[in-house]
Formats: structure tokens, sequence, C-alpha cells
């Protein structure tokens, strides 16, 4: 049984630790020009050190900056160390949607938008990854790397992750999105998928008008005996679920 995260746990705190947060810029061979995402280093980074990554997508109407205008992740994270329930991490929040103008305006599902969605796969792998492996001390191996999203990240995701297994080991989808492509495209060898995934974590909330898309992957899982976790919890298609699962999610990752 999963509990929730506790209360307080995306207050801010006095007196403890805190990461840093910045915005980088790196060049896009995929998109044809420089791309923004920021990048959260942990209470006590250090140079000296080597670091897994988690990136971590936002949804359709979002961008690099939208989990930390609206899912207070440095407070999360910090609040996390500060209970040692955290293994040391750097977290990237990426522009998931890769085209020259990736602004979060106009008609959000102009079907132009919703193919840079997908060709985020190839800016991620090609570019953003590189950029991060360049410049930071992080480890190089697929069980270094996590992904996970919300909603439109949540179905990029999967998408990402479970299709490119040489590169993640740790794979999260809160409220995926309909951009989710069918469980068996997704896990075409359940049994190479479970030998390779250190964590598969599917979560939506129970009052989520898009949880069946949640369902329908977490039934294929069950069938094929592929090891998930899944957590349906109380809530709809809103932060405070996206929050909760952050903290829970985050807290499984590289141990």
């Amino acid at each position: 049984m999963i509990s929730s995260a506790p209360a307080g746990f995306d207050q801010y705190r006095e007196n403890i630790l805190r990461g840093a947060i910045e915005m980088i810029e790196y060049d896009s061979t995929t998109v044809g020009n420089s791309r923004k995402a920021m990048v959260y280093t942990p209470p006590g980074f250090s140079s000296e050190l080597t670091y897994p990554v988690l990136y971590l997508l936002h949804g359709i109407g979002g961008d690099e900056m939208e989990w930390h205008h609206h899912g207070a992740p440095q407070i999360i994270l910090d609040n996390l160390y500060n209970d040692n329930l955290l293994e040391p991490m750097i977290v990237v929040f990426p522009n998931g949607r890769a085209m020259p103008n990736d602004r979060a305006e106009g008609d959000l599902f102009d079907p132009e938008k919703i193919n840079a969605f997908e060709r985020f796969e190839a800016d991620l792998i090609h570019d953003l990854i590189p950029y991060i492996e360049s410049n930071y001390p992080t480890g190089i191996t697929r069980e270094n790397r996590a992904i996970a999203g919300l909603s439109m990240g949540g179905g990029q995701s999967l998408n990402i992750g479970l299709t490119n297994l040489q590169q993640f080991a740790w794979v999260g989808a809160f409220s995926p999105a309909p951009n989710t492509k069918a469980p068996e495209v997704l896990i075409p060898n359940p049994t190479e998928a479970s030998s390779l995934l250190s964590l598969l974590w599917i979560s939506c909330g129970d009052q989520d008008n898009l949880i069946q898309i949640s369902v329908s992957v977490q039934q294929y899982l069950e069938q094929q005996a592929v090891p998930h976790i899944w957590y349906e919890e109380s809530g709809g298609h809103e932060w405070p679920v996206w929050k909760n699962d952050l903290y829970l999610f985050s807290k499984r990752l590289f141990k």
C-alpha cells in the first residue's frame, strides 16, 4: 500500500540546505536552434562526485518553466534531501515541444505542435542528454538515467523511456495523456523490458477523465507480468496529484 506524501512535503522550510536551479541553453541539431532547459542540482552539489539524472517533462500547456511555476519541485526535493529520503541526483526540466518556436501559445493542439512533442525524442537523446553529460558530472549509463512527466509529458515518458531501454532504466508516468502509444507498441518484448527496467511507475488520480489510458497500460503490464508500480490516488488531472507523484517517484530512484 502506497501512502500519500506527508503534510507539508511541498512547503518551504527555513534553515535547511538547498539545491540550486538554473536555466541552460543547448544547441539542438534536431530542431536547428538553441533550446532552453532548467537544471536542478542537489544540496551539497560537487563537481568531484557523479550524479544520476532525472529528466522531468511538462504537460501540453507548459514549457521548461512549468514544473518550477506550479509544482514546487525544488522545495519538494530539498525537503526530501533534508529528511534523508533521496539519492543525490540532477533533475533536468526540458521543453518537450521540439520546434523553433517552442512557446506554449496559440492552438496547443495544432498538428505541428503535437508532432513537436514526438520530435522531442530525438532532441532529448541526440542533443540534450549529450549536453547534460558533457557539462555536469553525471553517470552515463542507462542505470543513471530516469525519465518521467505529467499528462502529455507522462505519455512522452512512456513512449521514449520504454522504447529506449538502452538509455533509461527508470520510467515514470503521471496521468499520461492520449499521446501514449498502445501498450503492445511500448512493450513488444515483455521479458526484455522486465529484465532491463529498474522501476516502471504509472499513477493517476481517481477523478481524472484520462484514467483509462493509465489503466490500459497497467492491465497490459499485469497480463505480461512486467514488474511495475500502479498508484491510483485521490484527485483529478491537477497539480496536487503531480506534486504527490514527484515526491513518491523520486524517492524510489537510483536505489
